[in-house]
């Protein structure tokens, strides 16, 4: 087996293992001793398979495409097992498939929770769910690079100068991201708690944060946000996540820099001031301060807003949801540089028409690169296999029992790993109500949600059309 691979696994077995035993030292400081046997399962078996993968013999063989993506979808198959573990053991009779839609939920930053009053659970166990999806924020990150070449070629310039990825390059910009990961987790600690959060409130916040989740520490975060100034505060937070998570890097080394490290940057920073413009313009009726964190939350992909809100405004954040963040974030969504892209394209094939010297040139309209005709195709196809995906999932939703608007609404949350809440009408939706069935295709989307389909195909291209 390869070493990349081994390594990449191994790594969060280790990570889970560790954060398991955290949560047990936990435990027993603050005498929360119903729980405390639950986390054992999870820091054995992850101890003993780390141990296994540390000690297996290694190749040196090249880390194939196929491989890298097989290992990414086992991984968001696999440590949601590990994690689910302290939910099943709990005090709290979870069934087997309950725990592993709430940890899948949890790795896969969504938020979905089968937990109806999160005040009844003892606070490690909301620690752990909070854990769940930091652990899958890095994972994801970490994905990202390794899938870089899958996703998009350009982008990985920003990265490196390297043609490819070699293991080196591979563990120099995993550590690089693991430092911005938990430097920007601090940071969000740190600003939450200067507005007075509750350390405990604070420590869940900044974890859920800066994965891009939606698991709250608590039912009403209107207790949290009892003024404005904590709202806003707490809505510029939420677009930490929202730019790249290599923003801060590049500001930090700017003179060192010979690329145009910040372009995506501009675009979203531009994107995020015409939206907020809008809003305050035409939805001025509204309080404004509540409107911009319906803004951050929605294009962050977090969707975590305050409690019994009648949003009758849920399409537009849905389109923002569906847009999505940075590349190199733990937002997901289509990706705005990718519709960005398409439209740039359009307006370019439009101009053409009017202006042979458009052709002859073959540059982009408002830039001066030229056409990639690859990364074009590329980005049509995710838009392409959103539109797809979602009426697989709501289609099966429906079959299972939801109502269309229901199965739709739920269906893009779903595939954007984004928590149902009051923003887009759905905070009564309780997961505990719906058939095994149902939850077995929020499981799946929401792991096809965070790889992208893309990846599927490619799989399936490999195994059944080898010619």
């Amino acid at each position: 087996m390869s070493k990349n691979i081994l390594f990449f696994l191994g790594s969060f077995f280790l990570i889970i293992g560790v954060l398991s035993f955290f949560n047990i030292i936990y435990s027993y400081y603050f005498n929360l001793y119903l729980n405390v046997d639950s986390y054992l399962p999870t820091l054995i078996i992850s101890s003993v398979i780390f141990l296994i993968l540390f000690f297996i013999k290694k190749k040196e063989n090249k880390f194939s495409v196929f491989e890298k993506i097989l290992t990414v979808i086992c991984g968001y198959i696999i440590f949601p097992i590990l994690i689910s573990l302290p939910y099943y053991f709990s005090i709290y009779n979870v069934s087997l498939i309950d725990s592993y839609f709430e940890a899948v939920s949890g790795f896969t930053s969504t938020g979905f929770t089968v937990f109806e009053n999160i005040r009844h659970l003892d606070e490690s166990i909301i620690i752990w769910r909070s854990t769940s999806q930091w652990i899958g924020g890095l994972y994801f990150l970490f994905s990202i690079i390794i899938l870089i070449d899958i996703f998009d070629t350009n982008l990985k310039k920003s990265l490196t100068n390297f043609i490819s990825f070699n293991s080196a390059e591979l563990i120099k910009q995993s550590i690089k991201v693991l430092f911005l990961y938990v430097f920007l987790t601090i940071l969000i600690f740190f600003v939450l708690s200067l507005i007075n959060f509750r350390l405990f409130d604070a420590f869940n916040f900044s974890l859920t944060i800066i994965s891009s989740g939606g698991f709250k520490p608590l039912n009403e975060i209107n207790l949290i946000l009892n003024n404005n100034y904590k709202i806003i505060v707490f809505a510029l937070t939420l677009l930490i996540p929202f730019f790249s998570i290599f923003l801060s890097y590049n500001i930090f080394y700017l003179k060192n820099r010979n690329l145009n490290f910040f372009t995506e940057d501009y675009y979203l920073l531009y994107y995020l001031i015409v939206v907020t413009v809008i809003f305050f313009v035409f939805f001025s009726e509204n309080n404004f301060i509540e409107l911009f964190l319906s803004i951050t939350s929605s294009v962050s992909n977090i969707g975590i807003y305050l409690s019994n809100h009648n949003n009758k405004y849920y399409l537009i954040y849905l389109i923002l949801v569906i847009i999505g963040g940075s590349f190199f974030s733990t937002s997901s969504g289509i990706r705005f540089f990718k519709i960005f892209t398409l439209i740039r394209f359009s307006f370019n094939e439009m101009l053409s028409h009017t202006n042979p010297k458009q052709v002859i040139l073959n540059k982009v309209i408002f830039d001066n690169s030229q056409i990639n005709y690859e990364v074009i195709y590329k980005y049509f196809l995710s838009i392409l296999i959103f539109l797809i995906s979602l009426i697989c999932i709501s289609s099966l939703l429906s079959f299972g029992g939801l109502n269309f608007v229901e199965s739709i609404k739920i269906g893009i949350l779903t595939i954007m790993n984004t928590v149902n809440s009051s923003l887009y009408g759905l905070e009564d939706f309780n997961f505990n109500n719906i058939n095994i069935f149902s939850k077995f295709v929020f499981i799946i989307f929401m792991i096809i949600g965070r790889v992208e389909f893309i990846t599927i195909i490619l799989i399936f291209k490999k195994y059944l059309f080898k010619s």
